[in-house]
């Protein structure tokens, strides 16, 4: 049999795993396997980033609408550091990765080498795998794991660290796909007595509630939910990183929890005698005051990782496992139902939110344009149909409540972690996920500036996103909670910005800028019509606030509403 190098069977693995798309860039301690690369060209597209965080979080954006694992590549030291952040939002938000760095050759580890940094030990906490390769024949067994952990179970990122002799060692390689591993069990037996259990309670209620996360949508589970939905009977309301699962338009659908969600599905927690939570943990920002949380309900728990629950809150009945088996499991057992008046108490407290803040937010008379009215309109041109991906702060949060999304992985954005500069490189990956797709960053004027420089990448690889940047020059949201809970004291938040318009012209992307109202529909239609990347900035209202809102550690029964 033939040898080859390390960093060749890095490449054969990467084609048995059926990867098409790498984010990267390149340096000393990963030339190896760049150099590897240049003749797996016409198999394996690279994408070279401006920045490592830029490459780990089109990684992300890729993963996520695709449901593929996402791969990047980054050299080692300050290389490697750079993917932190990206590896942390990856696994809090259970993003699959396999993420390979290079490393100083194995003599030098450990002595402050050029470069060199404990990349294993920095990534520990923020991965659900790490691994470092000192020996070329360790490749195709650690790289199989490597894409079998990223993928199953709760997804989240894997590190592989390679040093500089691994990749240039030769091997003898044979490849076999990972399909177990003896001390991880990825996929939960199926209690079936909890099952039974779960449909008692369901059966038995008479204020059930459902709580979509993104299990469902990570287990394919939409189908099934909807099933399940529709022959019980009970509402659903979704998380943040559960929007698109169901289509916003679908009869039992009554909206967003958490901090900013609708009003209806936050007051009505607490007044719920069944809380059914499908792939999601209790995030804090869900829950506000967890001692005054579904004060009236029993808690049915579905989630694949056991460690979430009874993390946070405590389940009267615990389903351990994937979110379509559990659904698939349960529908035989729950009666058919409806709950007309329960249903109609949701619906009026959609009127009072209507009339509260969407009618005025929508029919405002003043002359300056309002974010609300930027995502209403992209909602309505789009048919709800577009792949949005978004950066952290109020247009983020008003982007979840306006956006009507109406098909499954359409909503990209950072939900645990909440990181800034997130939303342009992730539409990158987003778009060479879904290529056919319409996908549309909409990106505040401070997020934008974290990561501004891949409209380079974007214009070098002629990649069709669209950029709305709404700019208030301010740091939007840390500057509503400076007005509501410090006194309009704006400590650092006031923004004096560049021309975005000639930073995206110097990148050779065509551009915009609105600040009229009369001519914002006109500006948003010309932006969905052209078919490559275009970036358009709305100057918006510059101290607009985000309601309805529960303030932090409050209980979700008090949302605000002005």
């Amino acid at each position: 049999m033939k040898k080859i190098s390390g960093s060749d069977a890095i490449m054969q693995v990467l084609l048995n795993e059926g990867v098409q798309t790498i984010f990267g860039y390149p340096g000393g301690a990963i030339m190896p396997i760049y150099d590897a690369l240049y003749d797996y060209s016409d198999k394996l597209n690279h994408i070279l980033a401006r920045h490592e965080q830029g490459a780990i979080h089109a990684a992300q954006g890729y993963s996520r609408v695709s449901g593929k694992v996402g791969v990047c590549f980054a050299t080692s030291g300050p290389g490697a550091t750079n993917l932190i952040t990206g590896l942390a939002d990856a696994q809090i938000d259970s993003t699959p990765l396999v993420c390979i760095t290079g490393q100083v050759p194995s003599h030098l580890l450990g002595t402050d080498a050029f470069q060199e940094s404990d990349v294993i030990g920095i990534s520990m906490p923020v991965t659900k795998w790490n691994h470092q390769i000192t020996n070329a024949d360790e490749i195709p067994e650690i790289m199989s794991k490597a894409f079998y952990i990223a993928a199953s179970g709760r997804p989240g990122p894997v590190l592989i660290d390679i040093t500089k002799d691994a990749q240039f060692a030769k091997i003898k390689f044979t490849y076999k796909k990972c399909e177990k591993i003896r001390s991880y069990h990825p996929y939960p037996i199926l209690n079936k007595d909890s099952i039974k259990k779960a449909s008692d309670l369901i059966n038995n209620s008479k204020k059930p509630l459902i709580l979509v996360g993104q299990g469902v949508l990570l287990s394919n589970a939409e189908k099934e939910l909807i099933q399940f939905s529709e022959k019980s009977g009970i509402p659903m309301a979704s998380t943040l990183l559960g929007l698109s699962a169901i289509s916003c338009h679908h009869k039992n659908y009554v909206g967003y929890l958490g901090m900013h969600g609708n009003y209806g599905p936050n007051v009505k927690t607490n007044e719920a005698d069944l809380l059914i939570a499908i792939g999601m943990r209790f995030d804090d920002r869900v829950t506000g005051d967890t001692s005054k949380y579904g004060i009236n309900a029993k808690i049915i728990h579905i989630e694949i990782d056991p460690s979430e629950i009874n993390k946070i809150i405590k389940a009267d009945v615990a389903v351990n496992a994937d979110a379509k088996q559990a659904l698939i499991n349960l529908l035989p057992l729950i009666n058919k139902n409806e709950y007309k008046n329960w249903m109609s108490g949701f619906k009026k407290c959609d009127e009072i939110e209507f009339n509260k803040i969407i009618k005025k937010e929508l029919n405002h008379k003043s002359k300056k344009i309002k974010m609300t009215e930027v995502i209403h309109l992209i909602s309505e041109m789009t048919n709800g149909k577009s792949i949005i991906v978004t950066d952290v702060g109020q247009h983020q949060m008003i982007a979840s409540r306006y956006y009507k999304f109406t098909k499954p992985k359409s909503n990209i954005t950072s939900g645990g972690l909440g990181t800034m500069g997130f939303a342009l490189p992730a539409s990158m990956g987003a778009k060479l996920g879904q290529p056919k797709r319409e996908v549309i960053a909409i990106i505040g004027d401070g997020g934008i500036q974290m990561t501004i420089q891949e409209l380079a990448t974007i214009s070098q690889y002629n990649i069709g996103v669209k950029i709305i940047i709404l700019n208030n020059n301010f740091l939007g949201m840390v500057r509503q909670w400076q007005e509501l809970f410090f006194e309009n004291r704006y400590s650092f938040t006031e923004m004096k910005n560049p021309d975005f318009p000639k930073i995206a012209e110097g990148y050779g992307i065509k551009n915009n800028k609105v600040e009229n109202k009369s001519k914002l529909k006109k500006s948003i239609k010309e932006l969905l019509d052209y078919k490559n990347a275009y970036l358009l900035e709305i100057v918006v209202e510059k101290e607009e606030n985000v309601f309805p809102m529960v303030a932090s550690g409050d209980s979700v029964s008090n949302i605000r509403l002005e």
